[in-house]
């Protein structure tokens, strides 16, 4: 079985999300859209093989935006394309922050700036905690979706809708995979001034990440086996 894993930059590597499907059999076959170098100018062609090459696919996050079409898409089109191609094929999507923005955008729904950007772990409402559970889960977004006709929402918080399924498609608006040494690439690309622009404190965030990694461990794993147990067979 194989899972291609779509990196979007240098920065959004699958952590324990990866770490799970290979407990669970699979190959993961990576995808790189940027290195750093790169990420200045983003609009860098890419092209994917067929979605039926694969068993699955994870779309990670990314330090884009969904509807940003003028400045990432060379590679965002053809994702789309692949996203769509997927779901036809009857292809298992797991769609991460950003890649789950892209889910909703293939399939109909909209991607807008939110009003109120989340940074942080956070604890969601959920109407099916043995799929999507309660968290908390760690949030770092600036938009939002509204999910596309026929999807159902899941879970959710005050400020946006937190995970949606569509057929064998699953979104999560947050960070699974997130790792103390993710959060510390993060906050070493920009992201130190941002949390602090958004009122927190970087090291306390990393702080927090490193007391609770086990639990947040146990958390992601969950949420492969839940998605591979439901969505993916659906």
């Amino acid at each position: 079985m194989r899972a291609l894993i779509i990196q979007h930059d240098h920065v959004s590597p699958p952590g324990p999300i990866g770490e799970r499907f290979e407990h669970h059999g699979y190959e993961l076959v990576f995808q790189q859209l940027l290195t750093k170098e790169q990420v200045a100018s983003p609009n860098v062609p890419a092209q994917f093989m067929p979605a039926d090459e694969y068993d699955v696919i994870v779309s990670m996050g990314a330090i884009f935006a969904a509807y940003d079409v003028d400045r990432i898409g060379a590679w965002l089109l053809p994702e789309l394309d692949l996203l769509r191609e997927a779901d036809r094929l009857g292809v298992p999507v797991l769609g991460i922050c950003f890649g789950g923005q892209l889910l909703a955008t293939a399939h109909g729904g909209l991607v807008r700036r939110s009003e109120h950007p989340e940074i942080g772990w956070t604890e969601i409402d959920t109407d099916e905690p043995s799929l999507v559970g309660p968290g908390p889960w760690f949030e770092w977004h600036y938009d939002r979706w509204e999910i596309p006709s026929g999807a159902r929402e899941v879970a959710r918080n005050e400020y946006a809708s937190q995970a949606f399924t569509l057929r064998r498609n699953l979104a999560v608006q947050f960070h699974p995979e997130l790792t103390a040494e993710t959060l510390r690439g993060w906050l070493e690309f920009d992201g130190r001034q941002e949390a602090i622009n958004m009122g927190h404190d970087p090291d306390e965030l990393l702080a927090a990440t490193v007391r609770t990694a086990a639990q947040a461990l146990t958390r992601a794993h969950g949420l492969v086996d839940a998605f591979l147990n439901g969505p993916a067979r659906w």
